[in-house]
């Protein structure tokens, strides 16, 4: 009887891939700047050999790590946060989610007003979350007209005052952009209710009444084909919002970093047997949207000083993987995902192929990796790094 805990530092990064110029990207490495920027100290994440996979000015290599270490590639197209989870759950993308770098054509505006019944929207365009609540939120209050908006990644974004529009009204809106509206060549990654509250000069985002209305994932995916061979899975954090809500016995939404660590730590004290899938967000949706550098270090700090509460819970035959999704360097000037490289750290080192992981091709090697850890058939694309 063993767990394996597969744990997202979202937007993490350590390096721009080989096209990040097709990106925009070039130049990006979110850890390697974070760290030379802010002289921040992660000596547990060091003591794992983090400091192993790239150089890092404050956190120096270990001479004898505890977790074997490496980087890994993105094989699909793109760098949002599906693309990222959907290849570590063991699916390559052919083709990128459609991206609207102009804002939606006509058609899309048009269809959206008319099932839902709005006379119009506001913004249609790429922005930052908090830019255009600014921008657009007086008049929102003013005409009740949705605040439409993209970004670099493959989403429709739905942002209303929950004082003008009520909740329930914009996840219906959404629900119908998901299922009737972003579909066929236009289906986006993810459809995205932001719901926020305030005055102007003041608007705050509700993060935690955000939702997010993911594509179905192409079968076969690594949790649902876990649940299939009668292991339990269990999702913490975001993870089962980019999965539609397939694939997972069990799941635990969290609102920061600090409620996912201590929901993780609950679940590793009643769980003898599984996959737990946890994404940590806010180095990636509080810190690194925001450009703030110094904000993303303390958020790697609060994780750093969790490890210590979480190995000694592991019990002689679990398994800890550390990765990313993609990269958000906040010291760039764009405000979105960045097309990186992620870090792989796995725990015990013994349980590894190898001690140093070098470069792997694809982020679907997790998936390998996991379906060897659990000694069942494997259906994916790539390489175990487990033995």
């Amino acid at each position: 009887m063993a767990v394996c805990y597969l744990v997202i530092i979202d937007g993490l990064g350590v390096g721009a891939l080989e096209d990040a110029h097709l990106y925009g990207d070039e130049g990006s490495n979110t850890l390697g700047h974070v760290v030379a920027l802010t002289h921040c100290k992660l000596p547990e994440m060091q003591r794992l050999g983090i400091g192993n996979i790239i150089p890092l000015d404050s956190v120096p290599p270990a001479g004898n790590p505890l977790a074997a270490y490496g980087k890994m590639r993105e094989f699909s197209p793109g760098k949002d946060s599906t693309t990222g989870h959907w290849e570590i759950a063991g699916l390559q993308l052919e083709h990128a989610f459609p991206t609207y770098p102009d804002g939606f054509p006509d058609d899309i505006i048009d269809k959206f007003c008319a099932l839902t019944g709005v006379s119009g929207v506001l913004a249609n365009k790429p922005a930052s979350g908090t830019e255009v609540i600014e921008e657009f939120g007086k008049e929102h209050g003013e005409t009740g007209l949705p605040i439409v908006y993209t970004s670099a990644d493959s989403v429709f974004q739905v942002a209303c005052d929950v004082n003008t529009v009520p909740l329930e009204t914009l996840y219906r809106w959404c629900e119908i952009a998901r299922n009737e509206v972003m579909v066929g060549e236009h289906a986006v990654g993810r459809v995205i209710a932001r719901p926020f509250e305030g005055k102007p000069g003041s608007f705050r985002r509700l993060s935690n009444q955000r939702h997010d209305f993911s594509l179905q994932p192409i079968e076969p995916f690594l949790p649902g084909y876990l649940q299939e061979q009668g292991i339990e899975t269990v999702s913490v954090g975001k993870v089962i919002d980019l999965f539609a809500g397939q694939g997972f016995d069990q799941a635990y939404h969290t609102k920061s970093n600090s409620e996912g660590i201590e929901k993780l730590l609950s679940v590793m004290d009643s769980t003898d047997h599984g996959f737990v899938f946890v994404n940590l967000i806010e180095t990636d949706q509080n810190y690194g949207h925001r450009n703030d550098i110094e904000g993303y270090a303390g958020a790697l700090e609060e994780i750093d000083k969790a490890i210590p509460r979480f190995l000694p819970k592991l019990k002689k035959d679990d398994l800890l993987i550390i990765t990313g999704d993609h990269g958000n360097d906040p010291s760039m000037p764009s405000t979105d995902h960045s097309r990186e490289f992620v870090p792989i750290l796995v725990y015990p080192r013994k349980a590894a192929v190898s001690t140093d992981l070098c470069t792997r091709e694809s982020f679907t090697d997790v998936a390998v990796s996991v379906c060897c850890f659990f000694g069942i058939n494997n259906p994916f694309p790539g390489e175990s790094f487990v033995k």
